[in-house]
């Protein structure tokens, strides 16, 4: 389709950040497709560059956008980072993949939703077990889009001041329409909890209010992601303030399997004979799975050894639940 001479120059110009001149390239790719009788790919291409022009025209251009480092009072709730994730890293569950896939799908095409009065998936709850995903999912999601991540302290938003947690939550939210971006509220269930639970405090209800109101307000282009581990915990009003849940759990026998060959990628795995070590890893997070495979390729990198066994794996997997052991007993 493209000629060789075509894609240097369409990387040059993506290198010397020249907009107009990789459109330009593009559209000639498109012409040269056309003419060899790909007129499905020429189409696509000349639609996608259309709509790259119709952006441009409104100020909502695509790509990067640069992170603005939060300063002042953002500066001490707002943590700012850059994922390269994507969402291929992940080991997740078919319906998890179909799910956050159709929240990229619309994000991407929100304009043209928005011509029939509809709005994208931007507002997600992501409930399950901890380190199964949640996290690492906002990340994903920010390295699709190539937007800048704000990950929300909920230990510098939430204060002990009557009406002082409300104010800096409304600034998160004004810093959602000024920079476009991924906005994690991690644990959320510490503003998100039941107003109905007895031992509840007057000011966390306050702020759970406020929050609910500002994210039926918000109608900015960022997207809004919420994790908890507690579900249970949450009130009611909240699920139907988001527009999808995506439910995370342990991995199974074959997702581990599939986390264990792409972490230990790079060390030889012949020797890891997987029925031996499958039921040592049933009921272990993803986090947890991939702790254990660090720590067997530590081993083996010091040992001078180049394969992974199970016996080696088994140990790692085995130190690694007596940790977990141990922090259960003492909760």
């Amino acid at each position: 389709m493209a000629t060789a001479d075509q894609v240097k120059a369409l990387l040059r110009s993506y290198s010397e950040a020249d907009g107009e001149k990789f459109l330009s390239i593009a559209t000639q790719i498109a012409a040269h497709a056309a003419r060899s009788g790909k007129s499905r790919v020429a189409s696509d291409l000349k639609e996608l560059v259309d709509e790259i022009r119709v952006k441009q025209k409104s100020g909502k251009v695509g790509g990067a956008v640069p992170i603005a480092r939060p300063t002042g009072e953002l500066g001490t709730i707002l943590s700012a980072s850059y994922p390269k994730t994507r969402l291929s890293e992940m080991v997740l569950e078919d319906c998890q993949r179909d799910d956050l896939q159709r929240v990229l799908r619309e994000y991407r095409q929100q304009s043209k939703l928005r011509e029939y009065a509809l709005s994208a998936r931007r507002k997600l709850l992501l409930v399950g077990p901890p380190g199964c995903g949640k996290t690492m999912t906002s990340h994903a999601l920010a390295g699709e889009l190539s937007l800048p991540h704000f990950s929300v302290q909920l230990h510098a938003l939430i204060t002990k001041f009557m009406g002082e947690t409300a104010g800096k939550l409304h600034a998160v939210f004004n810093a959602m329409n000024e920079t476009r971006g991924v906005y994690l509220f991690d644990e959320f269930d510490a503003i998100g909890g039941d107003r109905s639970m007895r031992n509840d405090v007057g000011e966390i209800r306050r702020v759970l209010n406020s929050f609910l109101t500002f994210l039926e307000e918000d109608d900015s282009d960022s997207l809004i992601v919420a994790a908890t581990n507690n579900v249970g915990m949450l009130d009611d009003a909240l699920f139907r303030r988001f527009d999808d849940i995506v439910v995370y759990r342990h991995p199974t026998a074959e997702q581990a399997e599939q986390l264990v060959k792409n972490r230990l990628a790079i060390f030889g795995t012949d020797e890891l004979v997987w029925v031996e070590v499958s039921d040592r890893v049933v009921g272990l997070s993803h986090a947890e799975i991939c702790r254990a495979c660090d720590d067997a390729a530590k081993d083996a990198i010091l040992d001078d050894r180049i394969e992974i066994s199970s016996d080696a794996f088994i140990r790692a997997v085995a130190a690694r639940r007596t940790r977990l052991d141990i922090y259960a007993d003492r909760s």
